[in-house]
């Protein structure tokens, strides 16, 4: 895996697989959309702290919103990266672990990518992970923010964020005549992290 600074697509970052994105079609699009979300969510973290000299609650080692949220979205596209992430590139110590709490996963935080307080599958993240940024003071324990003070929580136009979706369309292979119908299509189908069924997952570690 490699990381590349300012590169030739104009991403202020973007993870590389070369071997495997030669194999797999779908991986340098999903690798796109992930980096063009995070340079708009950069973006938008830097304009907040200049604009509300509001400091970035979120850091290192801050796991908050992966023990608590019971909502965690995610959509389709996420979870092939998801499940090539975990058989492919997971490191084999970390494989056990992860299988049993895949296997006697609840439909209830926290959620089960996190281990040994960290995440497991960092790299390929899903969106709203990486967008749920909270600035001001750190959450407490078992708070979600979104609910308890809202103005605390990152903001971004969606049409920024939605060109990370649509840089997937081609995946979804759909036959819409605009990007934008084929984005709202795409959007419409949001999963829960914390409710999907990841035993067939585990099954296959």
């Amino acid at each position: 895996m490699k990381r590349h600074q300012n590169n030739a697509a104009g991403f202020s970052r973007r993870l590389h697989f070369p071997d495997d994105e030669k194999r797999l079609p779908w991986l340098p699009l999903l690798l796109d959309a992930y980096a063009i979300a995070d340079d708009v969510i950069d973006t938008a973290i830097t304009n907040e702290i200049n604009s509300s000299n509001k400091r970035l609650a979120c850091g290192q080692g801050c796991v908050s919103c992966c023990e608590h949220h019971k909502d965690l979205p995610l959509f389709p596209h996420e979870l092939v990266g998801i499940y090539w992430y975990v058989k492919e590139k997971m490191p084999a110590s970390e494989k056990p672990g992860l299988k049993e709490r895949l296997g006697g996963h609840k439909a209830e935080p926290p959620c089960p990518f996190l281990g040994g307080g960290s995440c497991s599958i960092h790299p390929l993240r899903p969106l709203g992970c990486r967008q749920f940024n909270v600035f001001g003071a750190r959450c407490l324990p078992g708070e979600d923010p979104y609910y308890t003070r809202r103005d605390d929580v990152l903001t971004f136009s969606a049409g920024h964020i939605d060109r990370a979706f649509a840089a997937v369309i081609p995946l979804y292979r759909l036959n819409e005549s605009g990007a934008a119908e084929a984005v709202r299509l795409i959007r419409a189908q949001i999963l829960n992290l914390q409710t999907f069924n990841w035993k067939k997952l585990a099954a296959n570690i």
